[in-house]
């Protein structure tokens, strides 16, 4: 199983993890901050971790925390899709508008003649 930090700063360390666990079917989950995965392991911070093996005693409640990782993240396919919000920027918005006003304007002229 893999733990994702969300802040990790620059994202292009991790970005490309989701696609490779999904592509090998290996369980993921995106976590809070790098500070709980870091004490995890024992370390101020940590990016990612892989959870590979645990104690005998633990081993079903990994079992189970997997389980419910490749359900929320792997297989949630509505996730996978979703890329970006679609919200343009202001300016990006202003232009359009004035682009229009513009082809307006001059379908406007070509109905005159």
């Amino acid at each position: 199983m893999v733990a994702i930090a969300s802040d990790v700063d620059p994202i292009e360390l991790v970005v490309y993890l989701p696609a490779l666990c999904r592509k090998m079917g290996i369980p993921y989950c995106i976590v809070k901050n790098k500070s709980r995965l870091g004490k995890l392991v024992d370390k101020k911070t940590a990016t990612c971790v892989c959870l590979t093996g645990v104690e005998s005693g633990d081993e079903k409640k990994l079992q189970q925390v997997a389980e419910t990782c490749m359900t929320m993240f792997n297989d949630n396919a509505q996730a996978n899709r979703q890329w970006g919000g679609g919200n343009m920027g202001l300016k990006t918005q202003k232009r359009l508008e004035i682009r229009a006003r513009m082809l307006a304007a001059e379908q406007a002229k070509k109905a005159k003649y």
